[in-house]
This record gives structure tokens, sequence and C-alpha cells, in this order.
């Protein structure tokens, strides 16, 4: 899928569009003789002005754009699934330089998350700076200590093994950001912990899954084979997955950007 291509059917409204003194009629038309019903008469002001006023409001949030600054297809796909329309725009940046300077500050887990995922939208909302842009980053903190992805199978069986037995957290952060500022942030965490699995159910579940989970933090899958390795999980799907997805939805709906 290239990038900037809308994932969802996109809502397209006719422009040069005016409005009329329609009282609570509820219509916005081109002309006089033609009118297009938008919303219930109880969403109106008794004056037609403001009625017509807010009825633009709503329809400059629904149109906008919401523009997903990552490449992970699993995000994309959780947006996807909840029907919300998006374009994917990954920001390039360079996330292991901007983690060693932030953890030689001595910033939290949190901390850093939150700063990816901001680093992330400001770059795209730079360049489409009337576009929603959302940025979203995870981190696994263990004993203090902050997890990249396993790039190597060895690199996993090492993670897994300093994590068998033992709880870790996740952190999901996500920022959007409007014309270059951001308007809306939130980090979310799941506390997991993995059960005393064997070193030969290790082997064999490297084998079946050595390649997926090098694109995942501490090596494993939550929705597919990973699950196995757990005994017991406190938190969030979606935040387990990447991305705070209710608080996510929660704000598109109170900002009118999605239908409520």
């Amino acid at each position: 899928m290239e990038s900037g291509q809308l994932q969802t059917p996109k809502l397209s409204i006719a422009s040069n569009l005016s409005c009329e003194h329609a009282g609570n009629s509820g219509a916005i038309s081109r002309d006089r003789s033609k009118r297009i019903d938008l919303a219930k008469p109880s969403d109106f002001y008794e004056n037609s002005s403001r009625s017509c006023h807010l009825l633009v409001h709503r329809f400059i949030h629904m149109l906008q754009t919401l523009v997903l600054a990552s490449s992970s297809r699993v995000r994309s796909d959780l947006l996807t699934s909840a029907h919300v329309a998006h374009v994917i725009v990954p920001a390039r940046v360079d996330e292991d330089t901007m983690k060693s300077a932030l953890l030689n500050e001595g910033a939290s887990a949190r901390d850093v998350a939150d700063a990816l995922a901001e680093a992330k939208s400001r770059k795209i909302s730079q360049k489409r700076p009337a576009d929603l842009v959302l940025g979203c980053d995870q981190v696994l903190e263990f004993d203090g200590a902050i997890l990249s992805k396993p790039e190597t199978s060895e690199m996993a069986r090492t993670q897994l093994t300093q994590l068998r037995g033992k709880t870790h957290k996740l952190l999901s952060a996500a920022v959007l950001y409007e014309n270059g500022q951001p308007i809306w942030r939130h980090v979310s965490t799941a506390r997991l912990t993995m059960r005393n699995f064997s070193d030969d159910y290790l082997t064999a579940y490297l084998e079946r899954n050595g390649k997926d989970i090098q694109h995942s933090v501490g090596g494993y899958m939550i929705e597919k084979e990973g699950v196995r390795l757990f005994a017991r999980i406190d938190g969030d799907h979606f935040t387990i997955l990447g991305m705070p997805l209710m608080e996510i939805l929660a704000y598109l709906t109170h900002r009118r950007a999605i239908q409520s």
C-alpha cells in the first residue's frame, strides 16, 4: 500500500456551498432549488445564521484528512477496522539516535515514547499543516531499561530469555498535530507477565516466528502465537498492539472529526 493512499472511503462535499436562512429546516444548499439535509433539527440553534455556522464548522472537521505518520500495518489496520478514514505517510525519524539522546538525559520510558510519537507527527505536520497528523510509538520497559526491536532471531532469544517468568511494561504513545503544533497527546501502559516457558518451546517458537517478530518490540506478537508466552496480561489490548485506540477515538469524536 503506497504512502498517501486513502485507507477507507472519504466523505466528499461539493465546493461552493452557501447557507440559507432556513430556520430549523437543517439544510445547506448551492442554490435555492436544491437542499441537502445534513443533521437533525435538534442540532441547530434557533437563529438560522448560527445554525449555518455550526454546520460549516462541523464539515471543516469532518473533511479534514487524518494522516497516520507511521508505516505500521497493525496501526493502520486498527484505524481501518474502526472505520476511521486515513492516509499513510511514514515519518522518517532516526529513532535510535533520539532514544539514546533522551536516555542520556535521564528521560523515562514514558517520555521516550511520547517524544518519539511527537517527532513523527511534527515532521509530517510541517509538510501537511492543514491535516490532522497522528504519530505513534511504543517502548518496552523492563527492570528500568528500554528494549529495542530484535534485529535477529538470536537477539529475540536473548530478549525473551530475559523476560521469561517476569513482568514488563509496554507504553504506547500517540500525539496529534495540526498546523505544525501539538493539539492532543496520550500515553497508555500495559503490564505483561511471561510464563516460565521451556528452552525447547522457545527454540520452536523462534523457528516458526523468527521473521515476523524482528519487527516487534520484545520479540513477540500478542495477536499471534506470542500470546502463548504469557501467564498474565493487565492492560488495554490496543495498547499492546501499539496504539491507544480508545483514547484516540474519544478525542476524534469529541472534535467531531469522526461521526458520533
